[in-house]
């Protein structure tokens, strides 16, 4: 694929031109008690209330997350797109409390969906260019902010824990399309 730049240019930071404030998230029951409280958490100056609510409550990921990350130093990905695992060295030396850190900062989770979609799309070779691939990885980074392009929840939720994070878990019963073989294959 060529990816022509419709709102971010090259070698700059997605996000550079847009504003970003730091919110906090409350949802109450009609007796007014606190049903979900989050303080701090970043998100586009353009956003509602609504939409500030929605992301700290259900899209960031708010356990696990290794404070101190690595490069997976993937053959054949640009540096600045390989997957991320935890850095045991660096956490070793951490209380066992202290080793895990949140999602906080929407940039974070836009980073992580738009990331990992990038990843999959370079590695599998669906774009023409690495500078289409960064093309893409900033347009899709920009709109998601921008509130122009949405995917489902479970987008949301969970693509990219592997690759920023290193977030491994159990099947979940999903299916995908093996690029080598074109097979709908269930995920392990």
């Amino acid at each position: 694929m060529k990816i022509d730049r419709l709102y971010t240019r090259e070698g700059r930071d997605p996000f550079e031109d847009m504003e970003f404030t730091t919110s906090s998230s409350v949802i109450r029951n009609p007796d007014g008690s606190v049903v979900f409280e989050w303080k701090e958490v970043t998100v586009p100056s353009s956003w509602s209330q609504i939409a500030t609510d929605i992301i700290a409550q259900k899209y960031f990921r708010k356990a696990g997350i290794p404070r101190y990350l690595k490069p997976a130093k993937e053959k054949n990905i640009p540096a600045w797109l390989q997957p991320s695992v935890a850095d045991k060295a660096k956490l070793a030396n951490l209380p066992e409390s202290e080793q895990t850190t949140v999602e906080t900062d929407s940039r974070q989770l836009f980073r992580r969906m738009a990331g990992c979609w990038t990843y999959w799309g370079y590695k599998y070779n669906y774009f023409d260019s690495e500078e289409d691939a960064r093309a893409f990885n900033d347009e899709m980074s920009y709109m998601l902010a921008s509130q122009m392009a949405a995917p489902n929840s479970p987008q949301w939720f969970n693509t990219g824990l592997n690759w920023a994070y290193g977030i491994e878990g159990p099947s979940q019963g999903h299916h995908y399309v093996d690029p080598g073989t074109g097979q709908v294959t269930q995920s392990k």
